[in-house]
């Protein structure tokens, strides 16, 4: 089977290209691109530059996630984990973050802040019934199963 390449633009000067860090990584390290530090004001969501843009392969998405030592160590989260960029988006990756630290928080350039994860996709088609089969679960929801 032949694997996909991900094809990288480089818009802005100072951007880092997204990378495996370990040979056992589930996600490539997305890093902001800044001239200067950013302030991210605590309780505002802020939108953080790439520098990059993608041409994810079709039938794959890739899925944007907070790092996960940056997020809890600075309590600075990702409001929409995790974020999906479709194959057809060309744009400049945008990374909204959330901080929740209680204070203000300086963001410096190149800072590692994300992670790029890529699923296949599965297109289902859609079929109107008048009513659905039956489970155990039936339409239990939240908490339905227990602790």
């Amino acid at each position: 089977m032949n694997q996909p390449n991900l094809h990288v633009q480089i818009l802005r000067e100072g951007a880092v290209l997204p990378e495996y860090k370990t040979s056992g990584s589930a996600g490539m390290d997305l890093s902001v691109c800044l001239t200067e530090n950013l302030i991210l004001p605590n309780g505002k969501v802020v939108f953080v530059p790439t520098g990059l843009a993608m041409a994810i392969p079709e039938g794959y998405e890739g899925q944007i996630r907070p790092r996960s030592g940056f997020s809890t160590k600075n309590s600075i989260i990702m409001p929409n984990t995790p974020g999906t960029i479709d194959s057809d988006y060309r744009g400049e990756i945008l990374i909204p973050l959330l901080n929740l630290s209680g204070a203000d928080f300086v963001l410096e350039p190149g800072t590692r802040v994300a992670q790029i994860v890529f699923q296949a996709v599965a297109k289902l088609p859609v079929r109107v019934l008048a009513e659905l089969s039956s489970t155990e679960r039936g339409s239990g929801g939240f908490g339905s199963t227990g602790k």
